[in-house]
C-alpha cells in the first residue's frame, strides 16, 4: 500500500478505536452499583477468556518467539494500559462524572505527541504547536465547565478526588501508549492483532488475581438484574473495547507516526462526551460545544502538519508503535 493509503487506513482505524473506547466512560454509570475494582476484574477476566480462545491455535508459535523480557513487558503494559488504568478511570467517572474524566483523558494526545516528537523522523514540535494549543484549549474549556460544577455542588470534595483519579489514569495510559508503540516497533515479527491478544491473556491473569479482593471488598447487595447488567457490561467492554478496539488501535499505531497516533486519541474523548450526553439525556453546554470544535480543529491541524509524503513515509518506516 502507498504511504497515503496507509495514512488514511490508520486514521480510520484510530477513529473506530476511539468510538469503541469511548464506551468505557459510560460503563461505570451503567453498572454504578458495583465498585470500580469489580468492574475492572470482571471486564479483564472476560477479556482474558476471549483472548485465550482466539489465540489458542497460534499459542505455541507465539510463545516460542517471546523472550522472558517480552513477558515482563506484557505484564507492565497490561497493568498500565488496562488494569490500573481502568480502576482509576472508573473511580474518576463515579466520583466526578463522564465529562470531567473525558477532560483529563483528553490531555493524552498532548502528552503522547510531545513524547513522540522526540522520535527519529517525527514532525518537529514547532510544527505541532498549533495542534497542541488547540487541543489544550479544548480540554480546558471542558475543565472550566466541570470544575465550576465542583465548586457549586455540596460534593465538590468528591469531584476533586475523582479529578486526582483521572490524572492518575492519564499518567498510566500515557506510559502504556509510548511503551506499546516502541515494543510493537521492536517486535515486527508479531502482528498487531496477536500482540493485542497476548496483552489480553496477561490482563486476564491480572483480572483473576484482582477478582478475590474485589469480591471481599464488595459490600453492597445486588439483585439478579444488577448481576445480569454487570455481566453484560463486562462482556461488552471485553469484546468491543478490548478485543476489537485494541486491535484497531494497534493497527493504527503501525500505520501512523506516534505524533499522529497521539492525535487519534482525541476521538476517544469526543465519543466519550457524546455517549455521556446521550446517557444524561442532555445536549452540550456552550463551553462543551466550543471544546468539541477546538478538538476537531486540533486533529485537522495535526494532519496538515504531517502532509508532506516524504516525512510520513520516513515516520512509518521508523515503525512508531
Amino acid at each position: 500500500m502507498s504511504a497515503r493509503s496507509n495514512t488514511f487506513l490508520g486514521i480510520a482505524c484510530g477513529i473506530a478505536a476511539g468510538a469503541l473506547w469511548g464506551l468505557v466512560f459510560v460503563a461505570p454509570e451503567v453498572a454504578s452499583s458495583f465498585s470500580p475494582m469489580m468492574l475492572a476484574a470482571g471486564r479483564y477476566l472476560t477479556y482474558g477468556l476471549f483472548a485465550v480462545a482466539l489465540i489458542l491455535p497460534a499459542w505455541r508459535r507465539l510463545a516460542a518467539g517471546l523472550a522472558p523480557r517480552d513477558w515482563l513487558t506484557l505484564a507492565w503494559l497490561s497493568l498500565l494500559g488496562n488494569t490500573l488504568y481502568y480502576v482509576l478511570l472508573a473511580n474518576a467517572v463515579q466520583l466526578g462524572g463522564v465529562a470531567m474524566t473525558s477532560l483529563v483523558i483528553g490531555f493524552l494526545p498532548v502528552a503522547v505527541t510531545i513524547i513522540g516528537s522526540r522520535d527519529q523522523g517525527a514532525v518537529p514540535l514547532r510544527r505541532l504547536a498549533p495542534s497542541l494549543l488547540l487541543s489544550a484549549a479544548g480540554v480546558l474549556c471542558i475543565g472550566a465547565e466541570t470544575l465550576g460544577k465542583a465548586g457549586a455542588e455540596s460534593g465538590g470534595g468528591q469531584r476533586l478526588l475523582g479529578l486526582l483519579c483521572a490524572f492518575g489514569a492519564l499518567a498510566s495510559w500515557t506510559s502504556f501508549a509510548v511503551g506499546n508503540s516502541r515494543q510493537l516497533a521492536r517486535l515486527d515479527r508479531i502482528s498487531s492483532h496477536d500482540w493485542s491478544l497476548l496483552i489480553g491473556v496477561v490482563t486476564g491473569v491480572q483480572g483473576l488475581l484482582l477478582l478475590l479482593p474485589a469480591l471481599l471488598l464488595e459490600t453492597g447487595a445486588h439483585t439478579q438484574a444488577d448481576w445480569l447488567r454487570y455481566g453484560a457490561v463486562c462482556a461488552g467492554l471485553a469484546l468491543l473495547s478490548s478485543i476489537v478496539g485494541n486491535g484497531l488501535w494497534n493497527q493504527a499505531s503501525r500505520l501512523l507516526p506516534l505524533t499522529m497516533v497521539g492525535q487519534m486519541i482525541l476521538f476517544e474523548t469526543l465519543f466519550a462526551l457524546l455517549y455521556g450526553f446521550l446517557w444524561e439525556q442532555r445536549g452540550p453546554t456552550l463551553l462543551e460545544s466550543l471544546a468539541v470544535g477546538l478538538v476537531l480543529a486540533s486533529v485537522l491541524s495535526c494532519l496538515a502538519a504531517h502532509r508532506p509524503s516524504a516525512r510520513i513515509t520516513t515516520a512509518i518506516t521508523a515503525g512508531h508503535e
